[in-house]
């Protein structure tokens, strides 16, 4: 018994045209990242990035739907953090918050160009446009990857018993975000970057560590004063 000629043909057509959607798809985030490097502004019209992309507005909308769907993709498109971090070998809980520290901002350093303005986005939860990235399911998710870094780092004997996890997690997180608004207005140098946040991480956890854990936080105190005296 034959198959019609329509099921025969039918798989490789849907597979044909999902490939070119995904090239489409893959060209406007493309577009929209290289334009956020040379504009360093993230209020670009959808018009401007399928005009980019060489694809029409009708397209854009039925790839993405909207302006912050992209802006979304091209994050996550960039950042390949996460199958990096579970990748790093570290021995101890407070190596692998300072190696994940210096993977995450490492993205930062190289290329400052296009973080930034994303960035600038991330930071600001009041926009009234779709470019405000912070959201209550974003945070909470950041939160409980520190507050699983901190447990596993008390739970080692590195940190205190008697802390409180979920204001010294609250209290890093300031830090970083009062660093990374200084960045993006650039009233901080981006050489000064990871080595500023770094040392801000060790001297806070410094004051909740065991002696155990102040013994392994000495060093990296020393790391970063020393890269921060260097490009002074």
């Amino acid at each position: 018994m034959t198959s019609p000629p329509d099921t025969l043909t039918a798989k490789p057509e849907t597979g044909r045209r999902e490939q070119a959607k995904a090239e489409r798809r893959d060209k406007i985030v493309r577009a929209a990242r290289d334009l956020i490097r040379e504009t360093g502004d993230m209020n670009l019209s959808m018009r401007m990035i399928a005009k980019r992309a060489e694809v029409s507005v009708a397209t854009f909308y039925n790839l993405f739907g909207s302006k912050r769907a992209v802006v979304m993709a091209v994050l996550e498109d960039e950042r390949d953090f996460l199958q990096k971090y579970q990748k790093l070998k570290v021995s101890n809980a407070i190596d692998r918050i300072f190696e994940a520290h210096k993977l995450a901002y490492g993205y930062f350093v190289q290329d400052p160009d296009f973080y930034r303005p994303l960035w600038r986005a991330l930071l600001d939860a009041s926009s009234k446009d779709e470019t405000g990235l912070v959201s209550a399911e974003r945070q909470a998710q950041t939160r409980a990857a520190w507050i699983a870094l901190l447990t596993q780092a008390q739970d080692e004997g590195y940190i205190r018993a008697d802390i409180e996890l979920p204001l010294l997690e609250r209290t890093l997180s300031y830090l970083a975000g009062g660093a990374l608004l200084s960045w993006t207005v650039e009233n901080l140098r981006t050489e000064d970057l990871m080595p500023s946040v770094g040392l801000g991480y060790a001297t806070l956890l410094s004051g909740s560590a065991t002696p155990k854990g102040a013994r392994h936080l000495e060093p990296r105190i020393a790391e970063y004063r020393g890269m921060l005296s260097q490009v002074h």
